[in-house]
């Protein structure tokens, strides 16, 4: 029986670190405000009904993909749904990011936090998984994600986003059994939620750790890493992970680190805040690198984004294991046919 098709795709050679004939890329928030169509749909619809609907978070995604020409699709949902059945309170203020209405404070709040035992609560997800993938071309990888543990932890205990994050990093300082019981609650659910949408369909996930860049290397290998790598030795065998953070790249040897022991094609994912040569030296070689053009990039004209694109490839130098990327999510001022310009740039200039 011959191999599906999206297993020999650009993306997954890539991660594989597999020599390939053009650079991969796919874009974070590639499927988001920047659409006319998507505004369009959300004048009907709550962000949250949306990611529930699992036909149109799979037509968002389908009709973003076959626009924009990326070489993958990543499921249409949010990091924080999670945290619904684990007993919080999430919405979406109007026109402002996530609020959870009951947020944790202390190890009472803690002991509050359900055990996530079984994913049926968010059977949506696992339908949006499978019906993007149904609807995808098969030559094209499917990514889930999810939330890191110490993202979910700061969003749960701050209770929506946060400047300085000093209620997460006062809890993580005081009461390190609390702290430690919550981070192992949450990577416990993160890894069997992953691996439901791998089940589901998924060929590769992502986990984002949105806010660690808050902490220095070594509060991140104390308080942070061990929970981060029993989510990735739990996933799978062999299926690829993407390891993402933002704002430090002081912790980029230790996303590498994450990876633990297991032979699994790992992806550190790169922000901009640090070059791509730079950040691939410090992670190692035998690691694949993901990045890490900044998304205000997008906001200028398609000269100025094509030189960027170039010198990011330059800076890649032809190695193999690299996949193009945003150094985080599209913006929602970012006019389309910038992104198009974006893709179109990757694919010709990694082509030549």
């Amino acid at each position: 029986m011959s191999d599906p098709a999206w297993v020999n795709s650009l993306l997954m050679r890539a991660v594989r670190r597999e020599p390939v004939r053009r650079t991969p890329v796919w874009l974070m928030r590639q499927a988001g405000r920047y659409m006319p169509d998507y505004r369009e749909l959300r004048r009907k619809t709550s962000f949250l009904d949306l990611c529930k609907n699992p036909e149109l978070a799979a037509e968002v995604m389908l009709t973003t993909v076959e626009r924009i020409g990326v070489d993958a699709a990543i499921i249409f949902s949010d990091l924080l749904l999670i945290l619904e059945p684990m007993g919080m309170r999430l919405d979406f203020a109007a026109g402002g990011g996530p609020v959870l209405g009951n947020p944790i404070h202390n190890a009472a709040g803690v002991d509050r936090l359900l055990e996530l035992e079984t994913v049926e609560p968010l059977e949506f997800v696992m339908e949006v998984v499978r019906k993007t993938r149904a609807g995808l071309d098969p030559a094209l990888p499917l990514i889930g994600f999810a939330g890191a543990p110490f993202t979910l932890a700061a969003y749960a205990i701050e209770g929506g986003s946060s400047r300085d994050y000093r209620l997460a990093k006062t809890l993580m300082y005081t009461d390190t059994g609390a702290w430690d019981a919550l981070m192992g609650r949450l990577a416990r659910a993160v890894t069997l939620y992953l691996n439901a949408q791998i089940d589901a369909g998924a060929q590769l996930v992502q986990l984002f750790d949105s806010w660690a860049g808050c902490l220095g290397p070594d509060d991140y290998r104390r308080y942070v890493l061990p929970h981060s790598r029993s989510v990735i030795e739990g996933l799978r065998p062999g299926v690829p992970a993407i390891h993402f953070a933002t704002g430090n790249p002081a912790l980029l040897p230790l996303l590498g680190e994450a990876f633990g022991k297991k032979k699994r094609p790992a992806v550190v994912g790169v922000d901009w805040r640090v070059r791509l040569d730079d950040a691939w030296r410090a992670i190692g070689y035998d690691r694949a690198i993901q990045g890490n053009l900044d998304p205000v990039v997008l906001l200028t004209d398609p000269p100025e984004i094509r030189r960027r694109v170039k010198e990011i490839l330059r800076q890649a130098a032809g190695r193999p294991g690299h996949v193009f990327n945003l150094g985080h999510g599209v913006l929602p001022q970012t006019p389309p046919e910038n992104v198009v310009a974006l893709v179109e740039a990757v694919h010709e200039l990694s082509g030549r």
